[in-house]
């Protein structure tokens, strides 16, 4: 059988991407394309059974609630769709019967596994710190596979009786410590060149230990689209992260 997918975000640079990937994809069809002008209307004419989000933080909520008060599943590619989100999301799927919600931070399998590389290191340094790296068009900073990271390590040392991470800094103004993101340090580099390049840095005494993911084309996310839209039809309720259906 072949499911029927819309995309919201089809004219931007990874929906288009992602559009061309799941029309060359078994058992998937691409039945509806939307953006910015057109009517959330043209997914259900087109009776699409999945929706794939890739549209703008401001919108994005708004258009997946739609899509859950409709009976449609819906894969959030949106970055920057944080815990505020996904709760207000899962407050609507509660209501609804057989809906599946599948947030994904980041769609490349080598990102996946970074963050659960990072969460397994994480207790065993005292310190650990967040670099982030994407294009200059990006919109939203620190990117939602940092702050993903960044959640996932928070949690992984609270589990495991982790001391706060030792830092002297009393006097920053300008905030070159950068964001503070479930109290671990996430830095933002915007600089043409990059698509999406994210470090974890561990440290403890007398040694460091880096983590590094580059995805240097959108195509290295295609398979976790595709995977993603796959799945999420035998999923219920509010899912965060690929890994929920790898």
């Amino acid at each position: 059988m072949t499911t029927r997918v819309g995309v919201l975000g089809a004219r931007g640079r990874m929906g288009g991407t992602s559009v061309r990937a799941i029309q060359a994809a078994d058992g998937l069809e691409v039945v509806a394309q939307v953006d910015q002008g057109d009517a959330l209307d043209l997914l259900t004419d087109a009776h699409a059974e999945v929706v794939l989000v890739f549209t703008t933080p401001d919108v994005a909520l708004d258009q997946v609630l739609w899509c859950v008060e409709r009976g449609i599943d819906v894969v959030v590619g949106t970055s920057g769709f944080d815990e505020t989100r996904v709760a207000a999301v899962q407050e609507v799927v509660d209501r609804q019967d057989g809906v599946g919600v599948l947030v994904v931070p980041n769609f490349s399998i080598g990102a996946v596994l970074m963050m659960r590389f990072a969460a397994e290191a994480a207790p065993y340094f005292e310190s650990v710190e967040v670099v982030e790296m994407h294009h200059p068009d990006k919109v939203d900073a620190p990117s939602g596979t940092a702050v993903r990271t960044a959640e996932l390590i928070a949690r992984a040392r609270a589990e495991a009786g982790s001391a706060p991470l030792p830092d002297a800094t009393t006097d920053d103004p300008d905030g070159a410590r950068g964001a503070s993101v479930s109290g671990i340090p996430v830095h933002a580099l915007r600089a043409r060149g990059y698509v999406a390049s994210q470090e974890v840095v561990l440290g403890g005494l007398g040694e460091t230990f880096v983590l590094r993911h580059d995805s240097h084309d959108r195509e290295s996310f295609m398979p976790g689209v595709v995977t993603a839209l796959a799945s999420v039809g035998g999923l219920r309720g509010v899912h965060v992260g690929l890994d929920a259906v790898l």
